[in-house]
């Protein structure tokens, strides 16, 4: 009875033992880490492609103007403010002339004493030819006396001596005449230049705009060049586009643009690439081009963010799959395929790529190959896998 009770035992443990075994094996196989691996799986397809290129940018002004004094000096007054419409040629603001009224008024002074002084050489130079003239003749006439022997050799050096002292006179008046219309001529371009000066003061708009921005108000000491309004020309609105400089292939003007404003989500306004600019951002590796509206849409404001979608040209009937699929083994890229039920790697070469995440794949596979596209972990040529309709990731999931 002893022994038929300890044999019952050992074979209920021997029976529990076997199935915590089963048990654990099937844990293993099933949910372990011998469990095949969950994939998804696409088709490859024939088809083509409309690849676009996607940036953010911001709205300028291809025409602007910082309005600024082009000495120092301080505000008199600001006639416009912000957001007002303004004509060419319209006073903007004034800078207060100091003493400008008091120098021109001493310019005008030296100017009338400069007048006066160029009259009285001029006056004097006709005396001085006068003389030198009158000199001249008594001399001739000594001189004829003096062949005759009418007058004595002293006499006729006295007429001579007249004579070089007209024309030294003479040369000495046309120096005070030339001098006088130097000191006129200096004076008058001092004036000029004060008047230009004072020109300067009344701050003018350059061309038809709006004020965007007012950055000094009355009684403000500005710099020379410091701006105290900024104009605005609102039909040259643009948008400055940045794109990573890996994903550009393909910019160039003319581009269609569908443009995304930030205050108006749901629109969409059309455009076009207007100017790629030469310079890139090598800090961040960026691109940059400016895109103009067909029509500027109305509020569009100065600074705001803007999404733009590039279209470029489509693509040649080729295999597409989705660029979740890509893979890289070592220095190739590739896909999983599933042949007779097991992954395989194979290699492909891509081409283009589209915003919604197909890739065109120009040599590797064909239309109609399956290849898994999510896996729950890293395959490899020796892996089991279980197709799924949807893969739930877990840490150790591989795209």
């Amino acid at each position: 009875m002893t022994i038929s009770s300890s044999l019952r035992r050992r074979l209920a443990l021997a029976l529990l033992v076997l199935a915590l075994l089963a048990a654990l094996a099937f844990v293993l196989l099933r949910a372990g880490p011998l469990a095949p691996t969950q994939v998804t799986l696409s088709q490859v397809r024939e088809g083509s492609l409309t690849p676009a290129l996607f940036g953010i940018g911001t709205v300028e002004a291809r025409r602007n103007w910082m309005i600024g004094p082009t000495v120092a000096g301080r505000v008199l007054s600001v006639k416009v403010d912000v957001g007002d419409s303004v004509k060419a040629g319209k006073l903007l603001a004034e800078m207060d002339p100091v003493d400008l009224a008091q120098r021109m008024a001493s310019l005008d002074a030296s100017l009338t004493r400069a007048a006066s002084a160029q009259a009285a050489a001029a006056a004097q130079q006709r005396d001085a030819a006068a003389r030198r003239d009158l000199a001249a003749i008594n001399f001739k006439r000594n001189q004829d006396l003096a062949h005759q022997n009418f007058i004595s050799a002293g006499a006729l050096e006295a007429r001579l001596q007249e004579k070089v002292s007209a024309d030294a006179a003479l040369d000495a008046a046309q120096a005070n005449l030339t001098g006088a219309a130097q000191d006129l001529t200096r004076l008058q371009a001092d004036r000029a230049a004060l008047l230009q000066q004072r020109a300067t003061l009344r701050l003018l708009a350059p061309s038809d705009g709006i004020v965007s921005s007012r950055d000094a108000e009355a009684g403000s000491t500005v710099v020379a060049g410091q701006p105290v309004l900024r104009l605005i020309d609102p039909n040259s609105l643009w948008i400055k586009l940045r794109l990573d400089q890996g994903r550009s292939a393909g910019l160039q003007n003319g581009l269609k643009a569908q443009i995304t404003l930030r205050s108006q989500p749901q629109k969409t306004f059309a455009g076009s690439v207007a100017r790629v600019e030469l310079l890139s951002d090598s800090v961040t590796e960026e691109r940059m081009a400016q895109v103009a509206f067909d029509a500027a849409p109305a509020g569009l404001s100065v600074g705001e963010m803007a999404e733009v979608t590039l279209q470029l040209p489509a693509t040649r009937n080729a295999p597409l799959l989705s660029a979740a699929s890509i893979q890289s083994q070592g220095n190739s890229s590739g896909v999983w395929r599933i042949e007779a039920g097991k992954p395989v790697f194979v290699p492909v070469r891509l081409g283009e790529r589209s915003l919604d995440g197909q890739v065109q794949v120009l040599e590797g596979l064909k239309a109609g190959d399956t290849v898994v596209v999510y896996s729950q972990k890293a395959l490899s040529s020796n892996s089991r896998i279980q197709v799924v309709d949807t893969l739930v990731k877990t840490s150790g999931a591989a795209p």
